[in-house]
């Protein structure tokens, strides 16, 4: 079924954004959730900088700094990710 394929794709991809979250901001993987903020995960500017070079290497992707204005939650940075898949 094409929709179980991309149901899957889609939660494999969160799988290897989290992993990057939890390896870059050292927060529990629990507390990686798409409505998490990344102020209620004390990630300061540095952090998020390092994020997305994580993201950018393991999804290899590129994110430009204009695009991130906004992006605040941890489901706003996964969908600006996979939208460059």
């Amino acid at each position: 079924m094409v929709t179980n394929q991309w149901s899957n794709a889609v939660s494999d991809n969160f799988e290897r954004f989290k992993k990057c979250a939890v390896d870059v901001l050292s927060v529990d993987e629990s507390a990686v959730v798409p409505e998490a903020t990344f102020e209620s995960l004390d990630a300061d500017s540095l952090d998020l900088v390092e994020l997305v070079m994580a993201l950018e290497e393991e999804f290899d992707v590129n994110v430009e700094e204009e695009e991130l204005e906004g992006v605040n939650t941890i489901q706003a940075a996964f969908d600006l990710v996979t939208s460059k898949l």
